[in-house]
C-alpha cells in the first residue's frame, strides 16, 4: 500500500474455515464500533504449522515472523477501501496510529467540513493557474510534417555580347558534323540531387462502367415452302484430259496428297472432338495417383498428470463441436498385476478426457468413473450424454450439459487459445479446483444383474426403432435414442433400456423415504432411477449349441450402424431444437412407456459377431420359444465361419454400402456381404505384424485403415491393390489400440490414432485419401458384385465336382461288383467276341488301304 501512504497495511482474504478458526468472522465478531482484532502470533504459527501454504496467513509469513511484538492487529475493512475484506498493520508504529490517530489541525478540520456541506453535484470554480510549458514530444511531430526544400537550387547565367543586340539574323543549312562546336550532345546522366524514392503514395481511382442501351426488331417473315432442281455442270471429255494432263492439277495432286494422308490418318488415330480438360481431370482423379498420400501430424496429445502408466482403449470425436474428441485410458496390467496391485488402484480415478485442439496440455474436462472404461460412445440424439462399459462389467452414464457451455466456447482453429489465468491455491476453496476438472457419473448398472466381465463393446440402438424384451422391434415415436447394446467376455450380449420401467408392486412412502439418499449438487438427476438398480432388458447367450461351451464375443455390428454416420444434420437439428425449448427430453423419459407402439414386421434383427476365438457370427437378437419348456431362448447362428486365427477387434459395416461388413482380427482382414453365406468376399493374406484396430474411411468407399501392433497404419485403397495395402506408415513406436477418422468439412478431415502408451495422434488425411472420384462408388459396388458372382461360381463347381465324384464312385462300384459275379465260360465268351470285332476291324482297314482285294477278301474269310 506504499501508493496510498501506508507501506505498514497488507491486504489479505480470509476464507470461512480461517475466519471460524481464528473467531474473526465478519457482521459477527467485527462490528462498526470495534472493527479489528488482535491475533496472538502464536495462533498463527500454529495454524501454518496445521494447514502449511493453504493457510490464508501464508503469503506474508515473512512478515509476521519479523513482527517484533507478540500480537498483531487485523481490521475488517467493510467498504474494501485497500481492495480486499481484511488487512494486517504490519509494525507497531502503524498499531500505534491506527489506536491513537494524529490530531488533525484547524484548517484541514474547516475543509473537511467545507466538503461535507458541499453537495458533490455542485462544482466549485477554480481559475486556472499558469504552468511553465512542458515538452512531451509534440513539436517533433509538427517538425517532421513540416515541408521542407531538400534538394539544392541550381542557378543558371546567359551571356550574349551588346554588339549582337538587335543584329539581323541569317539562317542557313549547316553539317553538324564538320563544323566544329555547331553541335552539343546532351545525354541524360542520373544526379543524386533530384533522386526522390517514393515511400508510399496514396491513390484513389472509382472505375464506372460506360452502359449503353441497345435495341433491335428483327422484321419477321412467313414460312414459304420453295423447291428447285439443278443439274451439275461436267466438263467435256476433251476439257477433262487437258485438266487432267495440265501442270497446275497434277503439282496441287501431289502437294495436297500428303496432308490429305496425314489427316485421314490422325482421324483414325483419335477423336479430335474429346474435350482434353475433362480428360485431364480424369487423370488427376484416377486410381494410383501417388502425390501427396501420406497422412500428416497435426497434433498429439498425452496425460502428463497421470501417475500410472496408461493406454487409450476408445476414442470417439465429439459430434458437433470442432477439435473436441474423448479418449477413455486403462492402466497398463495384466489381470494378475490388477489382482496385486488393486488397493493402488482404487486411489487412482478411471477416467474419460476431453481434450481440445486450442489446450494441448490441459483436458478440457475429465468424468470419473468406477473402473476403467474399455468402450463408450456419444448418444446420437443428444452428444451431452456419454455411455460406457466398464472392465467389472458395468455400464456408466454421464450428463454433461451443465458443462456444454464451457467446452462450446473453447477456442479452435489454428490459432491457439492463451492460458487460462488461474488463481493462487490460498485464495481458492480446497475442494474448488477439483469441481471444475472432474465430473461425476449419472447412475451405474447393478453389479449383480449385469455382466461379469469386460465389456467389449456398445452400441446406442437408432432413433427410429426400439426392442421389447423379446427382441420385437417398435416404432420409436419420441425419437430418442433410449437403449443400449453391449457385449461382454462373459459370453452374453445384453440390451438395455435408460427408461425407468413399471414396478408391479408399487413401494410404500415410507419405505420411499428410508431410501432415499443425499445427492450432491454437482451430480445431475438426469438417471438417478438407474443407479444401482439398472438391469439389462433381455439377454442374448452366444452358445456353441451341442457343447456346454460359448462363444465369447468382442465386437457387434446391427444392420442399423450405417444410419449413425448420416445422422449429423439431425442432431443439429435437434439441439437447437433443444436449446429453443430450454428443457432436455431426457429428463422426462417416462413419456414413451405410456403410448401403445407399433410392431415392425419386415425389419431385420439380424447382426453379425466377432468372437475372441476369431469366428465371424450371423445371427439373430429376436428370442423363440422352446417347443418343449416354454422359455424364451436365444436362436442358432444363421452362419459361422472362423476366418481370424485370433481375437477380432474390429466389426464394423461400410457407411456407404449397408450390407458390406469390415471385420479385422489376428493376422488378417476379411470384407464380408450380408445376404452371402458361402464366405467372405475379400481375405487379406497373413501380415507382418498382428492387426489391432480398423476403421472404414468416411469419404472414399474404396478406403480403409487397418492398426498393427508394431505402430504401422495400412492404408487399403481396393480399387487399386486388393492383395495387399497401396500405403503402410509409421506412426508410433508401440501398438496401435484404436482409430477414428472424421470429417470436419469437404477441405479438412482427420484421424486420430491413439497408441499403448497413452499418447493419442491426430493426423490430417491427405487429399487423394479424402476425395473419391467420380465413379468411384460404382466402380467399388461392381466390384463386389463380381466377387459375389465369383463365389457363387466356386460354389457351383464345388456342387459339380462333388456330383461327378459321387458319379465316378458309383460306376467304379458297379464296376467292381459285375467282375466279381462274371463266371469263366462268361469271360472266355466276352474275350471270344473282342477277337472277333478285333479281325473285323483289320479287314476293314486292309480293304481300304488296298492292301487285299475283295477275292482276297472271300478266300481270307473262307480261310478263317
Amino acid at each position: 500500500m506504499e501508493s496510498m501512504g501506508h507501506p505498514e497495511i497488507y491486504p489479505l482474504v480470509l476464507t470461512t474455515k480461517t475466519q471460524e478458526i481464528f473467531n474473526c468472522r465478519a457482521d459477527e465478531d467485527f462490528t462498526d464500533e470495534q472493527p479489528y482484532k488482535l491475533i496472538k502470533k502464536e495462533d498463527i504459527f500454529a495454524d501454518f504449522h496445521k494447514r502449511a501454504a493453504v493457510s490464508d496467513f501464508y503469503p506474508f509469513k515473512k512478515i509476521i515472523q519479523e513482527y517484533p511484538g507478540d500480537e498483531l492487529l487485523l481490521v475488517y475493512d467493510k467498504d474494501f477501501k485497500y481492495g480486499l475484506n481484511f488487512y494486517l498493520i504490519g509494525t507497531e508504529e502503524g498499531k500505534e496510529n491506527y489506536f491513537n490517530p494524529p490530531a488533525v489541525s484547524e484548517e484541514q478540520e474547516e475543509q473537511k467540513e467545507l466538503k461535507e456541506r458541499v453537495p458533490e453535484d455542485i462544482l466549485i470554480y477554480k481559475p486556472p493557474v499558469s504552468k511553465p510549458w512542458v515538452s512531451l514530444g509534440s513539436e517533433k511531430e509538427i517538425e517532421e510534417e513540416s515541408v521542407k526544400e531538400s534538394t539544392k537550387q541550381i542557378t543558371y547565367m546567359i551571356s550574349r555580347k551588346r554588339s549582337t543586340f538587335g543584329a539581323p539574323i541569317q539562317f542557313s543549312d549547316h553539317n553538324a558534323s564538320s563544323v566544329k562546336d555547331a553541335y552539343v550532345e546532351c545525354t541524360a546522366y542520373p544526379d543524386k540531387n533530384f533522386t526522390l524514392k517514393q515511400l508510399e503514395k496514396d491513390i484513389g481511382m472509382q472505375a464506372v462502367p460506360q452502359v449503353k442501351d441497345t435495341s433491335t426488331q428483327t422484321r419477321w417473315t412467313y414460312p414459304k415452302n420453295a423447291a428447285m432442281q439443278y443439274y451439275p455442270r461436267e466438263f467435256l471429255e476433251t476439257e477433262k484430259e487437258t485438266l487432267g494432263q495440265s501442270k497446275p492439277f497434277t503439282d496441287f495432286l501431289n502437294n495436297a496428297s500428303i496432308s490429305v494422308e496425314i489427316a485421314l490418318q490422325q482421324n483414325e488415330i483419335m477423336n479430335t472432338f474429346i474435350d482434353d480438360w475433362k480428360c485431364l481431370a480424369e487423370e488427376e482423379g484416377t486410381f494410383g495417383d501417388k502425390t501427396d498420400t501420406h497422412l500428416k501430424e497435426f497434433q498429439s496429445f498425452t496425460d502428463l498428470h497421470s501417475h500410472m502408466e496408461t493406454m487409450i482403449t476408445c476414442v470417439s470425436w465429439h459430434p458437433d463441436i470442432y477439435g473436441l474428441i474423448a479418449v477413455s485410458v486403462a492402466v497398463r496390467l495384466s489381470f494378475e498385476d490388477r489382482v496385486y496391485f488393486s488397493s493402488k488402484l482404487m486411489l487412482q480415478p478411471s477416467l474419460i478426457l476431453f481434450w481440445s485442439f486450442s489446450d494441448p496440455i490441459h483436458p478440457q474436462l475429465m468424468l470419473e468413473s468406477p473402473d476403467d472404461i474399455f468402450c463408450f460412445k456419444f448418444c446420437p440424439t443428444n452428444p451431452n450424454i456419454i455411455a460406457g462399459g466398464c472392465i467389472n462389467g458395468q455400464i456408466v452414464m454421464w450428463d454433461i450439459t451443465a458443462h456444454a457451455d464451457r467446452i462450446e466456447h473453447i477456442k479452435t482453429g489454428g490459432s491457439r487459445s492463451k492460458k487460462p489465468i488461474l488463481k493462487p491455491m490460498f485464495l481458492l476453496e480446497p475442494e474448488s479446483n477439483k469441481e471444475v476438472m472432474y465430473i461425476r457419473h449419472c447412475a451405474v448398472s447393478s453389479i449383480e444383474n449385469g455382466h461379469k466381465k469386460v465389456i467389449t463393446d456398445i452400441h446406442w440402438l437408432p432413433d427410429t426403432f426400439e426392442v421389447n424384451r423379446t427382441g420385437s422391434v417398435f416404432e420409436n415415436r419420441s425419437e430418442l435414442c433410449c437403449q443400449l447394446v453391449t457385449c461382454s467376455a462373459d459370453c452374453t450380449i445384453c440390451f438395455w433400456d435408460i427408461r425407468p420401467q413399471k414396478t408391479l408392486t408399487p413401494q410404500p412412502a415410507e419405505k420411499k423415504k428410508e431410501e432415499m439418499i443425499e445427492i450432491p449438487f454437482d451430480i445431475p438427476t438426469t438417471f438417478l432411477h438407474l443407479d444401482l438398480t439398472w438391469k439389462p432388458l433381455f439377454k442374448i447367450k452366444m452358445s456353441k449349441g451341442e457343447t456346454s461351451l460359448d462363444h465369447c464375443p468382442t465386437k457387434i455390428s446391427l444392420c442399423e450402424d450405417s444410419l449413425l454416420y448420416k445422422i449429423q444434420d439431425k442432431l443439429l437439428a435437434q439441439n437447437k431444437v433443444i436449446q429453443a425449448e430450454g428443457e432436455n427430453p431426457y429428463q422426462n423419459l417416462e413419456s414413451g412407456l405410456a403410448n401403445i407402439l407399433k410392431p415392425i414386421d419386415d425389419f431385420c434383427t439380424k447382426f453379425f459377431v466377432g468372437t475372441e476365438e476369431g469366428e465371424v457370427i450371423y445371427t439373430d437378437w429376436k428370442l423363440e420359444r422352446d417347443p418343449e419348456t416354454g422359455r424364451l431362448m436365444t436362436k442358432k447362428p444363421v452362419n459361422l465361419c472362423t476366418v481370424h486365427d485370433g481375437a477380432v477387434h474390429t466389426v464394423q459395416r461400410s457407411p456407404f454400402y449397408k450390407d458390406i461388413i469390415l471385420t479385422i482380427g489376428a493376422w488378417n482382414m476379411a470384407i464380408w456381404k450380408e445376404g452371402v453365406m458361402t464366405g467372405p468376399l475379400v481375405q487379406s493374406s497373413c501380415a507382418p505384424k498382428r492387426y489391432t484396430s480398423g476403421h472404414w474411411s468416411l469419404t472414399r468407399p474404396s478406403v480403409f485403415y487397418v492398426g498393427r501392433e508394431d505402430g504401422y497404419i495400412d492404408i487399403w485403397d481396393l480399387l487399386e491393390k486388393t492383395h495387399e495395402p497401396a500405403l503402410s506408415q509409421n506412426i508410433c513406436v508401440t501398438m496401435i489400440t484404436s482409430i477414428k477418422p472424421w470429417a470436419f468439412s469437404t477441405k479438412q478431415q482427420f484421424i486420430a490414432v491413439a497408441d499403448y502408451y497413452g499418447t493419442l495422434h491426430i493426423l490430417e488425411i491427405p487429399w487423394t485419401l479424402s476425395h473419391p472420384s467420380a465413379n468411384e462408388a460404382s466402380s467399388v459396388s461392381h466390384y463386389f458384385e463380381r466377387e459375389v458372382k465369383y463365389l457363387e461360381y466356386v460354389e457351383q463347381r464345388k456342387k459339380i465336382r462333388e456330383q461327378h465324384k459321387k458319379e465316378m464312385d458309383l460306376e467304379t462300384e458297379k464296376i467292381k461288383s459285375k467282375t466279381s459275379q462274371k463266371s469263366k465260360e462268361q469271360l472266355e465268351a466276352e474275350l471270344q467276341m473282342g477277337y472277333e470285332s478285333y479281325l473285323e476291324l483289320e479287314k476293314t482297314v486292309l480293304l481300304n488301304l488296298g492292301l487285299i482285294k475283295m477275292i482276297d477278301m472271300t478266300s481270307f474269310t473262307n480261310m478263317e
